[in-house]
């Protein structure tokens, strides 16, 4: 992002990405149990400031999040020892649009079937990488995976207690030796915020 602070404390809308983000989950109408925010450990301070400052009717529980993102996953699972069962939900701090259809969707699928992913289909064409030079992938076979990625609370401990692996680049891929994925769709709305683009983007979608 290049910007002075993790991308998460950006002010979008004049609040930080992050309580946007939240407010999604927070929305009564899904009946989240518990919302567990994972941070590293220096941005604990800031982010009581802000929680004080622009949503203190928040309420979740703060982790401190490990050195990856599986270290971090892991970490909030340990929040959830009280529970033995349910659907839990994993979200990027920094996709603050994610409709509450998407994530109640992602939700109902997750009970259904054990795991489910919400994700859309490229729009633009896609080649792959060759020794040689490239090729082309058929697009109508590929989609990008975005949050919420909901599991069975059982599935996810389970899955979290096998070794780390350079290739778990999210939780679907933490999970899907032990369990199949569900797809769901997901919402090009949905932006991972990511570059100075991406919060230009954002600040017209909430306007």
């Amino acid at each position: 992002m290049g910007a002075d602070r993790p991308k998460q404390f950006l002010e979008l809308r004049g609040e930080p990405v992050l309580v946007h983000t939240l407010r999604r989950f927070a929305e009564p109408s899904l009946g989240v149990a518990r919302i567990v925010l994972v941070l590293p450990a220096e941005q604990l301070s800031v982010w009581q400031e802000l929680h004080a400052r622009y949503a203190p009717e928040l309420a979740l529980t703060v982790a401190t999040g490990g050195a990856t993102r599986w270290a971090s996953v892991r970490q909030g699972l340990a929040q959830l020892k009280d529970y033995g069962a349910g659907v839990v939900a994993v979200h990027d701090g920094v996709r603050p649009l994610t409709p509450t259809s998407v994530i109640e969707n992602t939700y109902v699928a997750a009970a259904r079937h054990g795991a489910a992913v919400a994700a859309v289909a490229p729009k633009d064409s896609v080649r792959g990488l060759s020794a040689t030079g490239s090729y082309a992938l058929d697009r109508s076979r590929l989609r990008l995976v975005q949050t919420p990625q909901c599991f069975e609370l059982e599935l996810l401990r389970r899955a979290y207690q096998l070794p780390e692996l350079p290739t778990f680049t999210d939780d679907a891929s933490v999970v899907e030796d032990l369990h199949p994925i569900q797809l769901v769709p997901g919402d090009y709305r949905n932006l991972k915020i990511t570059t100075p683009e991406d919060l230009l983007l954002a600040e017209v979608l909430l306007g």
